[in-house]
This record gives structure tokens, C-alpha cells and sequence, in this order.
């Protein structure tokens, strides 16, 4: 049995993409998109079906081309996502657009905005995960919008404060990313990590173990692999999301995977609970370097590609 069979027998299986056809090859249960990964699927000749249905329909909601764009951006995202719940029998996350990760009340708007599109294509809400980045303000806008039954996905999770936040706030899954911890402590010690020994496996590591020790019911999902060996070390985890590229290599490593995550286990550990308020929140990201710069990092990122996708809708329009 391959590895990416074995993972499945342990793991929810989540493919990190937005190229439709690939799901197809690797069967996961959900799939994860972002701008980055839309622009890229958005430049596949494949897929310009999607981005004209979405300047028609944009055409259709607005008079200016300034008024059009927002909704050309929301309705391709959408257009992507419902392509993707045809091809997964989970769900799928879509993301808020990141130039409002400090905005609480817009996250919420956004959120709603995108969602009431979805069920206007026919899609169960129930399906849908909408993605904002975790900042407190986006933790805040996800904890009213899941009172209100949309479900959350927290992203660019790189702090143990963001993850126990989301708990404490029922969220329905967060994501922390794995690879761009790693990324960081690689650059800044000058030296790799592997398996157990990695820092962005050890961060997740211990979100799951506190989650599963206190019986939190939010989801943890492992994120931004840089190569099979991470993924290898958090076997067991609720769900892991995956790209096209290492699911295939998954695929093609047939030595036994063991499971290095269980709730029994985690439930046995010596652990203590703790808590954070706005304050201590804050301060507890301003007291890791690696965090405050990969949360503000991933934001830029996402907000770069987002204005690419922009300039090529708005040549569309």
C-alpha cells in the first residue's frame, strides 16, 4: 500500500490547490485554495471559462468597471470552489480577501457576501469553509460568523495563542503552516530540520496534543509542506492539506507510515491549560519574531497576488 493510502487510513486527506483536474488523480476527502493558488490556476487556458463567467456576471451587478472588479474577484473564487465540490465529497475553503485581515466587521461582511453566492449556485453552506487570515481581528469576525452557522477556516497560523484563540472560540478548523515555520528557523540558524526535529512539525505537533487533551472540538490542520518527511511526522493529525506535487510522491513511497499523532495519546500527556485575552494575544505574537513576521509576510503575499488577479480581471473587464 502506497503512503497516501496508509495516510488516509489515519489522516483526512485535503489537496492544496486550485487546478480542478488534479483532484481527480488523488481522491481527497476536501480541497484548499487561496489567491496564490487561484492566479496560478487563473493563468491555465484550462480554466478561462471561469474567469468570463465571472466578468459577465460582475457585468451584471455593477455599471463601472471600479465597481465590477470586487465582484469579478469574489464570483472566480466561487467559481473555482463549486468547481472543486463536484470533484471532493468534503468540503472546501475559500479566502476572504486579505487586505482586510484588520478589519473585524468587513471580514464579517465579506464572509457573508461570499457565502449568500455560493447558495445562489445552488452550493450547501454546509460545504463551505470560509478562510481568514488569524489575526485577532479575523479570530473575532470567524467566532460571530460561526454563532451565526458559517463555518471557519484560520489561516497563516504560526503561534500557539492563535490556535488555543480559535478553540476558545469554537472555530471549526485552522491551519497552521508547517513550511513557512520552517522556512524561518532554517533561514535564521542557518540549518535544516527533519522529521521531529522540525519546527513547523513541533508547532503542530503541539496544537493537536492540546486540542485532543482538553477535547476541543476545532479542527487541526496541518499546512505548507516543504516535503513528504513533514507530512510523514504528522501522520495521525485530523486532516493534512497537501499539494499535487508531494500527494504524487506520496503516492509513488510504499515503506510503512506510522502514526505519530492519536487522541488517546495526547489525552495522556501532562499538559496545562491556558488562556489569552486580547492584551496577552498581542503581546504573545510581538514576543515571537517568527510569527509577527510570517503573519505579516503571508498577508503581503496574499494581498500581492490578489491585486495580480486584480490586473487580469480588470483586462478582462
Amino acid at each position: 500500500m502506497d503512503q497516501l493510502a496508509q495516510l488516509k487510513k489515519m489522516t483526512v486527506v485535503v489537496a492544496d490547490t486550485g487546478d480542478v483536474e488534479s483532484i481527480a488523480a488523488f481522491k481527497p476527502q476536501d480541497a484548499t485554495t487561496n489567491p496564490s493558488l487561484i492566479l496560478k490556476a487563473s493563468e491555465d487556458a484550462r480554466y478561462q471559462e471561469y474567469l468570463n463567467n465571472a466578468i459577465a456576471f460582475s457585468q451584471s451587478k455593477a455599471a463601472t468597471k471600479e465597481e465590477q472588479l470586487p465582484w469579478a474577484l469574489r464570483k472566480v473564487a466561487v467559481n473555482f470552489g463549486k468547481a472543486l465540490l463536484a470533484l471532493v465529497p468534503g468540503r472546501v475553503s475559500t479566502e476572504v480577501d486579505a487586505h482586510l485581515s484588520f478589519d473585524k466587521a468587513a471580514t464579517i461582511r465579506e464572509a457573508m457576501t461570499i457565502m449568500d453566492l455560493y447558495a445562489k449556485a445552488g452550493v450547501n453552506p454546509e460545504r463551505i469553509l470560509i478562510k481568514i487570515a488569524a489575526t485577532h481581528e479575523g479570530i473575532m469576525a470567524a467566532a460571530e460568523l460561526e454563532r451565526q452557522g458559517i463555518h471557519c477556516n484560520l489561516t497563516l497560523m504560526f503561534h500557539f495563542a492563535q490556535a488555543q484563540l480559535c478553540a476558545e472560540h469554537g472555530i471549526t478548523l485552522i491551519s497552521p503552516f508547517v513550511g513557512r515555520i520552517y522556512d524561518w528557523y532554517k533561514k535564521a540558524m542557518n540549518q535544516d530540520f527533519v522529521g521531529l526535529d522540525d519546527p513547523g512539525v513541533q508547532s503542530v505537533m503541539q496544537i493537536y496534543n492540546y486540542y485532543k487533551k482538553f477535547n476541543y472540538s476545532t479542527i487541526v490542520m496541518g499546512a505548507s509542506f516543504r516535503n513528504i518527511g513533514q507530512i510523514q511526522a504528522l501522520a495521525g493529525c485530523d486532516y493534512l492539506t497537501i499539494s499535487p506535487a508531494l500527494l504524487k510522491e506520496l503516492q509513488e513511497t510504499s515503506a510503512p507510515l506510522i502514526q505519530e499523532l492519536s487522541k488517546d495519546a495526547a489525552i495522556n500527556l501532562s499538559l496545562d491549560k491556558v488562556s489569552f485575552d486580547e492584551p496577552k494575544f498581542r503581546f504573545a505574537m510581538n514576543q515571537n519574531a517568527m510569527a509577527t513576521e510570517k503573519l505579516s509576510e503571508g498577508i503581503r503575499l496574499f494581498c500581492a497576488d490578489l491585486k495580480k488577479l486584480e490586473q487580469k480581471l480588470w483586462e478582462l473587464l
